[in-house]
């Protein structure tokens, strides 16, 4: 066997929520020293994984003051992710929209073709300094999955993904992926047989086998430190977009846009831009069909706080706290609730929050497709519904960043399908 590189609705109330300090001060995006972004966040897990998530902070504080560390994971961005990712003025597409320049982080040019693989090759670095030695995760669309595949694979380590049957259905080209790429594939036929589901059996999973696998989480939700170390991975997409409009254009966008699930690509981006009161930003969830009282995604705009693995955040409940079933046409959106980060963003309102429906976005699919060549996720899709919305509303001289956050290539049937292709 080849070695590892060795490179310098468990919703439980009664959990006590504790953590230990963090290396960096509160603030805008960062957590307090509980692991919280005011009222959201904490820690509300069994006391059997306390101790694991107490071992992920301290070895995530002393990584991240650690050149070596950050040696290593530049290296891994520029030779194995391809990053920086382009920035890519939509010309045609904004010719078309008419209005502002429309620009695209172009995250579906990333290795694994997604944002996500910015995270995964973060936290496997992670996992050999904590000595584990195998990973766990959980997948909706499959790009989190595929990516912690070719991050375990890259690193020679066992790989289980947890994915709802549902979703095996709906992305089997992924499940193929994570396949080939050596990981093992157990799909999920509990409750919605979606995301949500998924993420229940991971953490049962992880549970048991706590002591030798790390939950390699793909979105900035789940307890502390999950989300602030997720979101710190991510920072580079919003870091390099910043960079790239000052260079290209001379200053920052008018507006930022990112679509919303767990929300792991959109406080990547916002966070080059939270500190710039001049720049607008926005979050687009899933509306689902939009009709009255039809299942829908938009755990921010129609949801209200609760506890739901491990944090505290917006979620889709009734009035008895029970959790709703989520719906989307994009599989990685259709999860009942959202990041902490995003919650405290949307109630100190630095975030506006939007929708767009699954019309919307496969409409913006196929605008985008037509226009740039591009076939976009379909939860990408989402944000260009509204960025071409916003880039309508500004003058010619403004500027609306876009983030690509995925390619298509998955969501080719589904597309095809609703338009009779």
């Amino acid at each position: 066997m080849t070695p590892p590189r060795r490179r310098p609705s468990f919703w439980e109330p009664k959990y006590t929520d504790v953590m230990s300090a963090r290396s960096a001060p509160a603030g805008v995006t960062s957590a307090d020293t509980r692991g919280r972004w005011g009222e959201y966040g904490g820690v509300f897990v069994p006391e059997s994984l306390m101790e694991a998530l107490r071992q992920l902070e301290a070895v995530r504080v002393e990584a991240w003051t650690d050149p070596e560390f950050h040696a290593e994971l530049d290296r891994l961005n520029r030779e194995v992710i391809g990053r920086p990712t382009p920035l890519y003025l939509a010309s045609r597409l904004t010719t078309k929209v008419g209005g502002a320049r429309i620009w695209l982080k172009r995250e579906d040019m990333a290795f694994t073709g997604a944002h996500k693989i910015n995270n995964t090759l973060g936290q496997l670095l992670l996992t050999l300094r904590m000595g584990k030695t195998r990973v766990l995760a959980e997948t909706g669309a499959g790009m989190h999955g595929v990516a912690t595949a070719a991050a375990a694979a890259y690193f020679g380590i066992p790989c289980l993904v947890y994915m709802g049957a549902e979703d095996t259905r709906r992305q089997s080209h992924n499940v193929a992926r994570m396949k080939m790429l050596g990981a093992e594939v157990r799909p999920v036929t509990n409750g919605s047989e979606t995301l949500k589901d998924a993420i229940n059996e991971a953490l049962r999973e992880w549970v048991s086998t706590v002591e030798t696998t790390h939950y390699v989480i793909g979105s900035v939700v789940g307890p502390h430190p999950y989300p602030q170390m997720v979101g710190d991975l991510q920072s580079i997409i919003g870091r390099e977009a910043r960079g790239q409009m000052l260079e290209l254009t001379g200053k920052l966008p008018d507006a930022v846009v990112a679509c919303v699930g767990g929300g792991s690509n959109a406080i990547g981006i916002f966070r080059g831009f939270i500190d710039d009161a001049g720049v607008r930003i926005y979050g687009v969830e899933a509306a689902g069909t939009g009709a009255k009282g039809a299942p829908h995604s938009a755990a921010i705009g129609l949801g209200r706080p609760g506890v739901l693995h491990g944090a505290r955040s917006y979620l889709l409940q009734d009035n008895d706290g029970q959790i709703l079933p989520a719906h989307s046409v994009a599989p990685g959106l259709d999860y009942p609730g959202v990041g902490p980060e995003h919650s405290m963003l949307k109630d100190n309102g630095r975030v506006q929050y939007l929708t767009a429906t699954d019309a919307d976005a496969v409409a913006a699919f196929r605008t985008l497709a037509s226009s740039e060549g591009i076939l976009p996720a379909l939860e990408s899709s989402h944000a260009v519904a509204r960025g071409m919305d916003l880039a309508r509303s500004l003058g010619k001289d403004g500027d609306v960043l876009v983030c690509l956050s995925g390619r298509g290539d998955k969501d080719v049937d589904i597309v095809a399908g609703m338009l009779g292709l």
